[in-house]
């Protein structure tokens, strides 16, 4: 068994297990804000890299960045399917509209910069677009502690599955099936299933302010590695991914105190005239 399939294999998994972890510590928020972090996507580049060469590579890393307008897609379809179905049907119907903006991409194909445009403006405008979460929570069901092995056999699966068929894939299709919702998809389901349509909601919205950093990667990522060698360009994306998730986490704090509180019920006893 080569080295490379070996972290293939451990790699992936353990990061996701890791961020599965530390949302269930801190809450939805968190949990959305670090998914969206290239934790797949990062070392799946790397192994098309070490595999295809630095130009295919480049060639994918463009194509991942325009694939985060289908994984808003997927976050938005699922979050407003939520509010009135189960998570089968919501499921159901967020990944028919992420393999549709797939396929208008791939059919797109658009240049770097329009890509990297295109996706800022959509990480702006798209927070507006998701629907408010219900008022009164629903009764937490008991966690699943399950479903983190399911989320590490997913995201092994998924890169073992990507590398494995690049070459027959083109670096097109490679880098955007690289973007695939591996995490998110699990995430929000066993969110769905075990908090709530509300929770689920928050923590889709939340993955939106993780993309700044993931495109960040990208963008920089492509225009790196044509000019030098492959560790010296998943250095500065990675420094710069890190950079940007920083400041995103500090707006995404900010957003939350700021935002309006959701009414808390406080029994007041009945006061009695003296």
């Amino acid at each position: 068994m080569s080295l490379i399939l070996v972290l293939k294999i451990i790699l992936v998994p353990s990061i996701i297990g890791g961020v599965t972890l530390a949302g269930r510590r801190w809450g939805p928020d968190v949990a959305g804000w670090l998914s969206a972090f290239p934790v797949v996507s990062a070392p799946l580049l790397w192994f098309i890299a070490m595999e295809q060469g630095a130009p295919f590579a480049a060639d994918a890393s463009a194509a991942t960045l325009s694939a985060v307008l289908a994984i808003l897609v997927f976050g938005v379809s699922y979050a407003w399917a939520a509010l009135r179905y189960s998570w089968t049907i919501s499921l159901l119907f967020s990944f028919i509209c992420y393999l549709l903006a797939v396929a208008a991409l791939n059919a797109w194909a658009p240049s770097l910069m329009v890509a990297a445009l295109s996706v800022f403006l959509a990480l702006v405008l798209v927070p507006s677009i998701y629907p408010t979460p219900p008022d009164t929570e629903e009764s937490t069901k008991s966690t699943a502690r399950h479903d983190i092995w399911l989320r590490m056999l997913t995201g092994a699966a998924l890169v073992v599955i990507v590398t494995q068929f690049s070459a027959q894939l083109g670096s097109r299709l490679s880098g955007l099936f690289a973007m695939f919702p591996a995490i998110g998809l699990v995430l929000t389901v066993f969110s769905h299933i075990n908090a709530g349509k509300a929770f689920t909601i928050k923590q889709l919205r939340s993955m939106v302010f993780g993309y700044y950093a993931f495109a960040a990667f990208c963008l920089v990522l492509a225009l790196v590695l044509p000019h030098t060698n492959i560790a010296a360009a998943f250095s500065l994306a990675l420094t710069t991914a890190l950079a940007i998730q920083c400041l995103s986490r500090i707006y995404l704090r900010r957003a939350v105190v700021n935002a309006p509180q959701t009414a808390v019920l406080i029994e007041v006893p009945a006061t009695t005239p003296k």
